[in-house]
């Protein structure tokens, strides 16, 4: 579409008149970041109408609670509030396991056949309401709808879809052995992929015979509670998934429980040690998915064009909130100075703005503190010698952004090179030979994740048999599959979500 096209278009419709006011985001003065010569792209809003409640009670045995003392949830592009929220004290936990625990008889006692109808019951119903889910998901977090739309719910169902396969083949899951589940389990999932990282962790867990209470983020709890809307139109027996909201005290509460049988965490590192630290010694099972600082080798035999999408995919992917970001970029020192002049080149182009503008490439930070960190380190790589680099233009001056940068002169003291910034910034090293690149990777104490671009198949093998990475991706990035396990090494955590491995945190063998 030519440049005179493009200014010719027409705003799009205006939301559909059942839809909360809340879901027209930013202004449209302000609706994306300004490129010095750039094409101007006429606005595209997402107008598919989402109902959200003023107040939000805690689903607790197959209903939901009238609202107790609660917190508000806000629309990060806007920092307007969406909705308000319950907040769980403990005694609301200990209602939410004795739940779970009335419902693991019968659950468990469930031909697998039966269990597994369930599942595939919610993975049609979320097909169904992906739309909406997919706007709540952008509204409530900050990504951009087309991240939601096209990627995080299909996965979404997807997982319920595989899981259900498994419910009546878990015999064969495991040869020679049988499986039981593990009782009642407490999830305590992010806020970067919320009804993602649900879907992760209900699918296995309620496909095993297991009954579940399922902790969101308090910055993002609003799709798990909108899932519990459609694990009540599947008819799933009361009990059998119990939704607690609020913040880290409503998480220690659940991990400190002496009635749940086993924690699934995924978050930050911090975080997942103390709770390995509380658990030890007591028998629950734990598995955790914590933080990654992933290292992606572009190799000067690399298709140059491939490469630099992959690493745009690789750490501006949804504003860069995810733990396996490629945010190490390790490049052959005889290509640097190209890579860095074809990056400039390509998030020049990245659309920052509004999230629930089908044109937006960055949506906004998650949050007030989250965006605080990430300048707070972005400020300590320039102090310690680090270049910046950032596309020309202004950002939205309402809600949390951050221009998509990348750092050049990066050494691995630096603090850049060293820590999680879970935002959309890269740091670029650079190595001479393949054992260099090796070296560099592994030189992290984190392990969830890597990349390597290279047109030699005999490379990426060798390299990938010595990257301490849970997953590692050759000639792309980010690409994700319900049958495909996904966990980390050191401090990455230590357990597997996804395919036959995701099964087995959730079993005992016999």
């Amino acid at each position: 579409m030519t440049t005179k096209k493009l200014a010719a278009r027409k705003t799009a419709a205006p939301l559909h008149p059942n839809a909360t006011a809340h879901a027209l985001a930013v202004p449209p003065s302000e609706r994306r970041l300004r490129l010095g010569e750039g094409l101007a792209y006429a606005p595209a809003p997402e107008t598919t109408p989402v109902k959200i409640d003023a107040t939000y009670g805690l689903f607790l045995d197959g209903a939901f609670t009238k609202p107790g003392k609660t917190f508000a949830t806000l629309n990060p592009a806007t920092e307007r509030e969406l909705a308000r929220v319950t907040a769980a004290t403990a005694k609301d936990v200990d209602r939410a396991v004795q739940a779970a625990r009335r419902a693991l008889p019968a659950w468990s006692a469930l031909p697998g056949a039966e269990r597994g109808k369930y599942l595939f019951r919610i993975a049609r119903l979320i097909q169904e309401h992906a739309r909406e889910l997919a706007v709540l998901e952008t509204m409530d977090g900050g990504k951009t709808i087309k991240e939601s739309r096209d990627i995080d719910l299909p996965l979404v169902a997807a997982h319920f879809f595989y899981y259900a396969g498994w419910a009546d083949k878990l015999p064969y899951a495991f040869p020679g052995r049988t499986p039981h589940p593990v009782g009642v389990c407490g999830q305590i999932i992010p806020w970067n992929f919320p009804l993602l990282m649900a879907a992760w962790k209900l699918a296995p867990a309620l496909a095993a015979g297991n009954t579940v209470v399922l902790k969101p983020a308090e910055t993002t709890p609003l799709t798990a509670l909108h899932l519990a809307r459609i694990l009540q139109q599947a008819e799933l027996p009361p009990g059998v998934v119990n939704i607690v909201t609020g913040a880290g005290e409503t998480g220690a509460a659940l991990v400190n429980h002496s009635g749940v049988d086993k924690i699934a965490f995924t978050g930050s590192t911090d975080v997942g040690k103390r709770i390995a630290a509380t658990l030890a010694g007591t028998g629950k099972k734990l598995t955790l998915e914590l933080g990654g600082k992933a290292a992606n080798i572009v190799f000067d035999d690399a298709p140059l064009d491939q490469a630099v999408e992959g690493i745009i995919a690789g750490i501006y992917f949804n504003q860069g909130h995810v733990c396996c970001a490629g945010s190490r970029l390790l490049v052959q020192e005889n290509i640097h100075d190209e890579i860095v002049r074809r990056l400039r080149d390509r998030i020049a182009t990245l659309r920052v703005g509004d999230p629930l503008d089908k044109n937006t490439d960055i949506g906004a930070i998650n949050s007030r503190p989250q965006l605080e960190k990430i300048r707070e380190l972005v400020a300590s790589g320039q102090a310690e010698g680090a270049q910046l680099h950032q596309p020309a233009g202004r950002l939205p001056q309402t809600g949390y952004w951050f221009a998509p940068s990348f750092f050049t002169g990066v050494t691995a003291s630096h603090r850049i090179a060293r820590e999680e910034i879970f935002g959309p910034v890269l740091s670029i090293l650079t190595f001479r030979t393949p054992e260099e690149a090796l070296e560099r990777a592994n030189h992290t104490p984190y392990g969830l994740s890597a990349g390597v671009w290279t047109d030699k198949g005999s490379k990426i093998f060798k390299l990938a048999a010595k990257l301490r990475a849970g997953v590692i991706w050759a000639n792309t990035y980010n690409k994700f599959d319900p049958t495909s396990p996904f966990g980390g090494y050191k401090e990455s955590g230590f357990g597997r979500e996804g395919g036959l491995h995701g099964l087995l945190p959730y079993v005992t063998l016999r």
